[in-house]
C-alpha cells in the first residue's frame, strides 16, 4: 500500500498528528516514514493485545463451558482473538468516518501480522506447558500459562510491530485516519 499521497494531503498533516493526544511519540522526520519508536510499538502491541486476550479467553471460557476438546476450544479462541482484536481498530476508523468496507481493509492491514505472531507465540507457550492444556479455568496453571504467554508475546510482538511501522506497514495504516 503506498502511504505517500497521505503525508501530503490536508486529511494527513503531521504537524496536526503531532499534536494528537498520544501520538507526538511517533512523528516520523522528513515526511517519512522511518523509524518508529518503541512506545508507539508498544502501544500499538497493547491495543492488539486487549482484543487478542478478550477473544482468546472468552473462547476458552465458551470451550470449556461446552465441555469441548483442546483443539475445537482453541480454534474458537484463536478465532474471537482475531474477531476482537480486528474489531477495536474496526471501530475507531469507523468513528473517523471511514465506510464499512474500506475499515475492514485498513483493520486488516493493520493488524493481521501482529494478531498472527500475538496468537502463534501465545499459543505455543500454552501448548509447550504441561498441563496447561487439560487444566480447567479454576486451576492456577490454566490462568498462568495464558497470562505468561500474553507477556511474552508481547515482548516478542512489540519488536515486530516497531519493524513494520517504521515502514509504513501495520498499525501505521491507521494513523491516517486518526
Amino acid at each position: 500500500m503506498d502511504h505517500s499521497a497521505h503525508h501530503t494531503s490536508p486529511m494527513h498533516d503531521h504537524a496536526t498528528h503531532e499534536g494528537h493526544h498520544g501520538h507526538s511519540d511517533h512523528a516520523v522526520p522528513d515526511g517519512g516514514h522511518g523509524g518508529a519508536s518503541w512506545a508507539m510499538a508498544a502501544k500499538a502491541t497493547l491495543h492488539c493485545l486487549t482484543g487478542c486476550a478478550i477473544g482468546e479467553i472468552l473462547g476458552m471460557v465458551i470451550g470449556t463451558a461446552l465441555l469441548w476438546g483442546n483443539v475445537p476450544t482453541m480454534v474458537l479462541a484463536i478465532t474471537l482473538a482475531f474477531v476482537f482484536g480486528y474489531s477495536f481498530t474496526l471501530f475507531a476508523v469507523r468513528r473517523a468516518g471511514l465506510d464499512l468496507k474500506t475499515a475492514i481493509k485498513v483493520a486488516l492491514a493493520a493488524d493481521t501480522v501482529s494478531i498472527a505472531v500475538m496468537e502463534l507465540v501465545d499459543n505455543a507457550i500454552i501448548a509447550l506447558t504441561p498441563g496447561a492444556m487439560d487444566a480447567h479455568l479454576s486451576d492456577g496453571l490454566f490462568w498462568s500459562a495464558l497470562l505468561g504467554g500474553f507477556a511474552v508475546a508481547f515482548l516478542i510482538t512489540t519488536p515486530v510491530n516497531k519493524w513494520m511501522i517504521g515502514r509504513g506497514k501495520g498499525h501505521a495504516v491507521v494513523h491516517a485516519y486518526h
